[in-house]
């Protein structure tokens, strides 16, 4: 697996300094030693905020720090409890008369390097009390529940009563009822990579893990590999299951324990929606990377009982740009504008018209094949298949079609291509064919009228005559068009142009500019090649 690091020892600390560039942020001065982010402006006459544990779980736990949520947060090596003086420095760094609340996630390490700092601080005369979070219902109600994301709202909880100026009692019995009344569950397809030795996964392609914690330990029970709404429903299942109340209310944290895509992590919130749990939700924190585990691709679900109190703690302004919360609501959508009628013109007729229509997208459609292998060798083989969906769609509304009136038609041709093909090309076409039937209404001269439409194409697609584009063939022959030239001539030109692309190896336009030169020598560009045989099919 690689990874954007320099020196694998050194992860952490760089880590750390690239947060640091938060104007709002600073490190205590014995940096990497101690690894304290702490607030660079501290109000030493409220209540501090302090938690942290190791690293490798961010934004938690610095991230997170600012006006509002933490006072500081102390780091540690990756998945690694900070040192006990480590933490006894955050406590000296940023607490005064009001004392301070250590959030402390409920590992081992944690619990015993924060615990005996707060002995040591208590000691020397600092008024300090501790919170241990343990949110993880996976493991069961008899078994030491882990921290996990959900210890993120105790922090705001917390930091929402210690900017409010209130007591480090008061401050303390809400993190401890909001601790009290969370519950989480994580999922993944993989777990984190290290860094410094990273493994091959314990996971095969038709696994996935349930009930994990955040340092790479396997998960309570190994599942089958599923779509997103199955696995998720796996997860609101066993949530559900430990739920105090059926009437209550709850905020949720849907948190990236890494490396899951924005769009899955969407997808896994759509799936969501449709669970039992949804109704219950009334405000959402993510989804996004909170609090992580390295790259895991799995994601966790926190859900905490809501009351008054706790909703304005979540909901007010805070600081750190980590923390996004929002009402959680129905999906809902509003009245789409009409677009312009695609043939909004009377149909009429003109044999002669219909006749060269239906040799043109007859011409296409057959072609299609053809195209498509000579534009696999020099783009993504599709040409053929986006010249003749264009066509066949024209040739089934030509009983629909202005036929006796070229401006309309052309206008009516350039909306058929916006709306049936796909690719640029269509949308070039369609540029074309809608300019040149605006300049027709101005001039009623066919060939000036498609000269105008490609200078049009041109404008917006970039294209010169020279590229290796349709411009190599339809340049020339509009040319002889506007200029009173006859159609044979025009052919001819179609056909001259189409062949001096096999010879261009060279372009810094469009999908061939990716190509060497080997790759492009004696083939010609599909488009200008589909526009020489429609001329020469036009003349017989």
């Amino acid at each position: 697996m690689k990874f954007f690091i320099n020196d694998p020892q050194k992860v952490v600390d760089e880590g750390i300094e690239g947060l640091l560039t938060d104007p709002k942020l600073t490190k205590l001065d014995n940096f990497p030693e101690i690894r304290v982010v702490l607030r660079k402006n501290i109000d030493k006459n409220k209540v501090a905020i302090i938690s942290g544990g190791g690293s490798g779980h961010e934004p938690a736990h610095a991230g997170f720090v600012g006006k509002g949520m933490l006072t500081a947060a102390v780091c540690g090596d990756i998945f690694a409890s900070p040192s006990v003086d480590a933490v006894l420095s955050a406590i000296l760094a940023t607490t005064g008369d009001k004392g301070c609340l250590l959030i402390i996630k409920n590992y081992t390490g944690d619990r015993l390097n924060f615990g005996l700092a707060a002995e040591q601080a208590r000691e020397m005369g600092y008024k300090v009390e501790t919170v241990i979070v343990g949110d993880d219902i996976a493991l069961g109600e008899d078994t030491e529940q882990r921290g996990l994301a959900g210890t993120l709202f105790v922090h705001k909880a917390a930091g929402y009563l210690a900017e409010e100026g209130k007591s480090l009692e008061e401050v303390t019995s809400l993190a401890k009822k909001v601790a009290q009344q969370m519950y989480s569950i994580g999922l993944s397809l993989e777990e984190g990579q290290k860094f410094q030795n990273p493994e091959e996964s314990r996971l095969d392609k038709d696994e996935a893990e349930l009930g994990l914690g955040i340092h790479g330990e396997p998960g309570v029970e190994t599942i089958s590999m599923d779509n997103a709404e199955a696995l998720m429903k796996k997860a609101t299942t066993q949530l559900k299951e430990y739920l105090p109340s059926a009437e209550a209310e709850y905020a949720l944290i849907l948190n990236n324990l890494g490396s899951v895509t924005p769009i899955e992590m969407n997808i896994l919130l759509h799936a969501f929606r449709k669970s039992e749990l949804a109704a219950k939700v009334k405000c959402l924190v993510g989804p996004s990377q909170l609090m992580t585990s390295l790259n895991m691709n799995g994601f966790s679900l926190s859900l905490l009982q809501l009351d008054e109190e706790i909703n304005k703690a979540l909901t007010a302004d805070v600081e750190p740009a980590a923390w996004i919360i929002r009402e959680f609501g129905d999906v809902s959508s509003v009245s789409s504008p009409e677009l312009p009628e695609t043939l909004p013109f009377e149909a009429t007729t003109n044999e002669k018209v219909e006749k060269s229509l239906k040799t043109i997208t007859e011409e296409l459609i057959s072609l299609k094949k053809e195209l498509n292998e000579i534009d696999e060798k020099v783009g993504d083989g599709d040409a053929g298949s986006t010249f003749a969906a264009g066509a066949k769609k024209i040739k089934e509304l030509i009983p629909q079609l202005p036929l006796d009136n070229s401006a309309e038609l052309f206008i009516s041709i350039g909306r058929i291509l916006a709306r049936e093909t796909g690719g640029s090309s269509g949308v070039l076409l369609s540029l074309m064919f809608t300019r040149a039937g605006n300049a027709y209404k101005e001039n009623e001269h066919l060939g000036k009228a498609l000269n105008e439409g490609l200078q049009k194409m041109k404008e917006f697609g970039g294209a010169e005559e020279g590229q290796r584009t349709m411009i190599d063939a339809l340049q020339p022959a509009f040319k002889v068009l506007a200029e009173d030239g006859n159609l044979k001539t025009a052919a001819e030109k179609a056909r001259e142009g189409a062949e001096k692309t096999k010879k261009i190896t060279n372009t810094d336009f469009g999908r061939s500019s990716y190509l060497s030169e080997k790759s492009l020598k004696d083939i010609p560009d599909p488009g200008a090649e589909a526009v020489a045989r429609v001329f020469e099919k036009l003349i017989g």
